[in-house]
């Protein structure tokens, strides 16, 4: 039976944390404070000394044994802390659709199977927003995705944040990084040559180092966004036209993890994709109705 959750989660919430007890199997109050978690903790390590008094009586066993005994006890301590603070952190992030009951099992294991080693709090917020889009929308994310996240250290993770706030919504989703701008500037959103390569070694971008990309089939107007902010491009030929977007782009699990990645729009980084666009004779102009958009940013 899977202990009772306050009804201040609502029935969604504690529908997930039902959902993930039955997948793995154990049973938990994510709405708990940390201190009652390490308190649970504490006295698991209380219950392993006794059983390991116990298990020696009883099969007189080694001490190496009996450290091993005490070590899987409380690694499993840490695990459940780590798996229970990961569901409540998600809790905040679902949607009024959201529908934990249809949450599939095998992903709630891989997940967590991923997940429960990490204690740091950042890099546990972003497997709480995969836990929480995979029950808002069903495919949300692939197991590449999650693998990618497993291996991230929180300096990774700042890192993509900070590539995140040059993206923009052109059909899918872009990266603006011109290359002239792109090495060793000190704001709040270039990257280094360095920065770049890493990034693509995670498997998050493709970095075409002194080479650039281009978006494809504009007509002679077209709309794209950035942060929810439309911006009307208008080109000089009537025909097909492109956008060179620069020297990297997205990869497939990039563009599933920059909608967790919590970046923020950027004044400086939206008005130098927009002068690069310029420089590429396009006209670009801000519509009414976005007026309250591009104040927000």
């Amino acid at each position: 039976m899977v202990l009772p959750v306050p009804i201040v989660l609502g029935k969604t919430g504690e529908a997930l944390v039902n959902r993930v007890s039955n997948a793995i199997g154990v049973v938990f109050e994510p709405h708990r404070m940390r201190r009652e978690a390490r308190a649970k903790i504490d006295v698991a390590e209380a219950e392993t000394k006794a059983e390991i008094i116990r298990a020696e009586a009883r099969l007189k066993i080694s001490e190496i044994e009996a450290r091993g005994l005490q070590r899987m006890i409380y690694e499993e301590g840490r695990n459940q802390e780590n798996i229970e603070s990961i569901t409540a952190k998600a809790i905040p992030h679902l949607s009024e659709n959201a529908k934990p009951d249809d949450l599939d099992e095998d992903f709630v294991r891989y997940l967590f199977d991923k997940a429960k080693l990490v204690s740091n709090e950042e890099v546990q917020e972003l497997w709480a927003k995969i836990l929480a889009g995979e029950v808002n929308v069903a495919g949300s994310f692939s197991r590449r995705a999650m693998d990618v996240v497993s291996q991230l250290s929180k300096e990774d993770a700042a890192l993509f944040t900070r590539f995140s706030r040059s993206v923009w919504v052109m059909g899918r989703l872009t990266p603006i990084i011109p290359a002239e701008g792109a090495y060793d500037a000190e704001d709040e959103f270039t990257l280094s040559f360095a920065d770049l390569q890493h990034l693509e070694s995670i498997g998050l971008i493709t970095f075409s180092g002194t080479n650039t990309y281009s978006r494809r089939g504009f007509g002679k107007r077209g709309r794209v966004h950035y942060y929810g902010c439309p911006v009307d491009l208008e080109f000089q030929s009537e025909g097909k036209n492109d956008i060179v977007v620069g020297i990297a782009l997205l990869t497939a699990t990039g563009a599933e993890l920059v909608r967790i990645s919590g970046a923020e729009s950027s004044v400086p980084a939206f008005e130098e994709a927009l002068q690069f666009m310029m420089n590429q004779n396009i006209a670009v102009s801000i519509p009414v109705e976005g007026k309250n958009a591009y104040l927000a940013l």
